[in-house]
């Protein structure tokens, strides 16, 4: 991809507070043999690593011990999703 896509990347990862504002420990942790959602972001020297179990909806997410971070987690990821699905279209 074009430097000009990895500074988007990095502009809506930044933007939705995730690196700052989130801490998945309280998060629904995955049972065994159940699908689960994870998100890797590494910028720089910066490494983190979010996991919960799968988001239906936002009632999920309204209803879980941290609505807020599962929020932005939910958000970014539909923008992630949204951005790579106009890049290959």
């Amino acid at each position: 991809v074009s430097p000009a896509v990895v500074d988007e990347i990095r502009r809506i990862i930044f933007d939705s507070g995730i690196t700052t504002d989130v801490d998945d420990s309280n998060w629904k942790e995955p049972e065994d043999g159940t699908t689960k959602q994870e998100l890797e972001i590494k910028i720089g020297n910066e490494h983190i690593a979010f996991t919960t179990g799968e988001i239906f909806s936002m009632l999920d997410v309204n209803h879980s011990v941290d609505p807020s971070g599962l929020k932005i987690f939910y958000y970014l990821t539909q923008d992630l999703k949204s951005l790579v699905m106009s890049l290959i279209k």
